[in-house]
């Protein structure tokens, strides 16, 4: 109960710093896939700009960059970053999907249990549990909660999960805790807090909304007594 209340403080508090983002979908399956490969250890900014030129440069044509020399794609999704290791992991995605629905519709995941639909894409080469919430969240507007490097950190900073939890347990974890309603909202306002406050290395708890009842903030504002929430 009483971690079940810091986690309702928590999320109350970044909506009110950051806002309420709203449930929709912004992309088919497919492009939501291959949106969150491009956007590994990049911008938004340039993984947005890698998917565009990729999608120009092939004529809007799935087939074309499976088919395509593995260079042009890399060309072609440069900006990105990490361009030489994700245009085979795309070719490698797009075949194998090819082979499993004889074309490149994903709406079928629409139609399977969230479970389901997350086991199907976990099948894919090189799609861990990131990529497969993104696609779940972003795309089908399922309460799958994607931790990236910001959510990883600022959770762990907020005790959310302990120490010897990975990033890939870290999914179950919290997405376990987090109402499904509150999902989108926990994913996308830590993501925008990691970014803004909670840096990697050096964050700026003077700045916190959440400082008050962070034990990492806490420690190093040099704050005493209990934890308010």
């Amino acid at each position: 109960m009483a971690q079940r209340h810091r986690l309702d403080m928590v999320i109350s508090l970044l909506e009110k710093e950051y806002g309420v983002p709203e449930w929709r979908s912004r992309r088919d399956p497919l492009s939501e896939l291959i949106y969150t490969i491009l956007s590994q250890n990049t911008s938004d900014a340039n993984s947005t700009r890698a998917f565009q030129q990729l999608w120009s440069r092939f004529n809007r044509d799935w087939e074309a960059i499976a088919g395509a020399d593995v260079n042009s794609v890399a060309n072609a999704i440069q900006i990105g970053g990490l361009h030489q290791v994700k245009a085979p992991r795309i070719q490698a995605i797009l075949r194998a999907i090819r082979e499993e629905q004889g074309g490149y519709d994903l709406t079928v995941l629409a139609d399977m249990p969230t479970e389901q639909a997350r086991a199907w894409l976990r099948r894919l080469p090189g799609v861990g549990p990131k990529s497969a919430a993104c696609v779940l969240m972003f795309s089908l507007v399922r309460p799958a909660l994607p931790v990236d490097t910001h959510v990883y950190r600022v959770a762990r900073r907020l005790g959310l999960i302990g120490p010897k939890v990975g990033r890939e347990q870290a999914h179950e974890v919290l997405e376990s805790m987090v109402p499904a309603e509150k999902v989108l909202s926990f994913h996308v306002n830590l993501v925008r807090h990691g970014r803004k406050i909670c840096k990697a290395p050096t964050p700026l708890c003077h700045l916190c909304v959440l400082n008050q009842g962070c034990p990492t903030g806490r420690s190093i504002l040099g704050l005493t007594g209990p934890l308010p929430y």
